[in-house]
C-alpha cells in the first residue's frame, strides 16, 4: 500500500530518565505474551498524559525495529495533530472518522510518518456519533487489516471514566492499559473504571502510574536529576483477576 506521508515537526527530545521508562513500559508489554498485538490505553479522566504515553511508547517500540500503527480512537478531543504540529504537502489531514463515516478509504488515512516504522491514523473531524460508528463494520475491517500489516497497533482511546466508547473498543483488542495521574483521582474511582473494563472482557495488562515527583536525592538524583518529570512513567502490571 503506496501510504501518504506526514511529518511530526514537534516531536519531544526525551531525556534519560523518561527515555528509560519508556523503554520499561515496551519491555513490560512484551512479557505480557505474544499474542498481545493489539493495545487499548484508556484513563479516568482527561488530561491525565494517556496521549503522551501511546505516542512515545509508540517511538520507543518503532525504535525497536517493530512497526508500530498508532490509531487515535478518541474522535471527541483528539490532541495529536495539534500537539506535534502534523503537516503533510495537502494542508488536509484525513483521519479515523473521515473513514469510518465513508468518506475516505483506508489507504487514504493510514500515515507514514517521519519516525521510521512508525504509521499513524489520525482522528479526524469530530462527529456526533462516535460510539455508534467505533462500533461499525469499518472499524472491525480497520482492526483486521492492522493485524496483517503491522508488528503492534496502539489505540488511543478517550477517558473510560467521561464517555464509554472504550467500552466499544476494548473486545476488539487483545489487552488495555490504564493510565492514571498521581495524586489526581481517588482509589475507588480507579477501581470502578477497572470494574468497567473487567466487564469488557478485554484482559487488562496494567497501569502506567503518570506524572510521578521523582525525589531530588538519592538513587533518583544520580540517575534522574530529580526535579519533576512532566512524562515520568512508572509501569505497573496485575492479573486482571487480583482483589
Amino acid at each position: 500500500m503506496d501510504k501518504p506521508k506526514i511529518e511530526l515537526t514537534k516531536l519531544e527530545q526525551l531525556g534519560y530518565g523518561k527515555k528509560e521508562a519508556f523503554n520499561s513500559l515496551r519491555t513490560n508489554l512484551s512479557f505480557c505474551g505474544d499474542d498481545i498485538q493489539i493495545i487499548a490505553f484508556t484513563s479516568c479522566t482527561p488530561d491525565e498524559g494517556k496521549s503522551s504515553t501511546v505516542m512515545e511508547l509508540g517511538r520507543s517500540i518503532a525504535e525497536d525495529g517493530k512497526n508500530v500503527l498508532l490509531v487515535d480512537a478518541d474522535l471527541r478531543k483528539s490532541v495529536l495533530v495539534g500537539r506535534h504540529h502534523a503537516k503533510n504537502k495537502s494542508g488536509s489531514i484525513r483521519g479515523l472518522s473521515h473513514y469510518l463515516t465513508g468518506q475516505a478509504k483506508l489507504e487514504e488515512v493510514v500515515y507514514q510518518t517521519n519516525v521510521a516504522h512508525l504509521d499513524i491514523i489520525f482522528a479526524g473531524r469530530t462527529t456526533p456519533n462516535p460510539t455508534e460508528l467505533l462500533g461499525n463494520k469499518y472499524f472491525d475491517r480497520l482492526i483486521a487489516f492492522a493485524r496483517e500489516q503491522y508488528d503492534v497497533i496502539l489505540i488511543d482511546t478517550p477517558p473510560l471514566g467521561s464517555v464509554i466508547d472504550t467500552a466499544i473498543i476494548a473486545p476488539k483488542c487483545d489487552g488495555v492499559v490504564l493510565v492514571v495521574e498521581a495524586n489526581k483521582c481517588s482509589y475507588h474511582f480507579v477501581q470502578d473504571i477497572r470494574k468497567q473494563l473487567e466487564i469488557t472482557d478485554c484482559r487488562i495488562l496494567g497501569v502506567v502510574l503518570n506524572k510521578v515527583k521523582v525525589e531530588k536525592s538519592g538513587y533518583y538524583n544520580r540517575y534522574y536529576k530529580g526535579g519533576y518529570y512532566q512524562g515520568y512513567y512508572k509501569p505497573y502490571y496485575g492479573d486482571k483477576n487480583e482483589k
